[in-house]
């Protein structure tokens, strides 16, 4: 269940997501991962300060507004298309992970063997396999056929940098969290790919810069992140 939500949702939606809208344009929405973290937490019987409520709908006003300068009104379809999978996503991700984290907690309360949690290279396989079946679904529904080279490449790096290095060092750091307080930190941590999605899309891909809305919402977003880190 946690491979399937965690890793078989959150990948699948951002990858439609990707179809419809700039990467920087995904990678601020993505950052609504730090609200939909506060409501997970909730899920899971955790307390929160009512200030860390207050700096994450900070963060959530600032995606709103980049969202905002990005709109076409001669294309409002395409805008929903990449707005809503992204934040179906935004939610996958942390359940999945908290699934994960829950089960170390309890495992620590019975004295049992936590190994296996504190190794972030097997979580990232053990959720890669518990994605499976709906990966098997998917291909039977979208029957996508054969990749080109370019794509084996492409999806060569996208594993590489994204499934092995990033997410290993994420779990690894939020299987050493070991407070709420902590685990919004390290989910916070994920702020940083905002500004580098938008330069690399602009160096690399030729996109246009954002606007004056887009500006703003980009630093409510990260000054609303790194307030959120200094809450207690």
């Amino acid at each position: 269940m946690a491979g399937t939500i965690g890793f078989g949702f959150f990948y699948s939606f951002l990858c439609y997501a990707a179809d419809f809208s700039p990467g920087w344009v995904m990678a601020t929405t993505w950052q609504m991962t730090i609200l939909a973290s506060l409501f997970v937490l909730a899920m899971f019987g955790k307390k929160l300060a009512k200030k860390v409520w207050f700096f994450t709908f900070i963060i959530f006003f600032g995606v709103s507004l980049v969202n905002f300068s990005h709109i076409d009104t001669n294309n409002l379809e395409a805008l929903f298309l990449g707005f809503f999978p992204v934040l179906v996503a935004a939610f996958s991700y942390p359940i999945g992970n908290q699934m994960v984290w829950e089960q170390k907690k309890k495992r620590e309360e019975k004295n049992q063997d936590t190994k296996i949690f504190k190794n972030a290279f097997i979580k990232v396989y053990l959720l890669t396999l518990g994605s499976f079946p709906l990966w098997i679904i998917l291909f039977f529904i979208i029957n996508p056929g054969m990749p080109s080279s370019g794509q084996y490449i492409n999806v060569a790096f996208v594993s590489l940098l994204s499934g092995v290095i990033a997410t290993s060092i994420f779990l690894y750091a939020r299987s050493h969290a070991n407070s709420t307080s902590k685990i919004i930190l390290v989910d916070a941590a994920q702020a940083g790919e905002v500004f580098f999605a938008l330069f690399a899309e602009v160096l690399f891909l030729g996109a246009v810069f954002p606007n004056t809305t887009g500006w703003i919402g980009l630093f409510l977003t990260l000054g609303g992140l790194y307030f959120l880190t200094k809450s207690k």
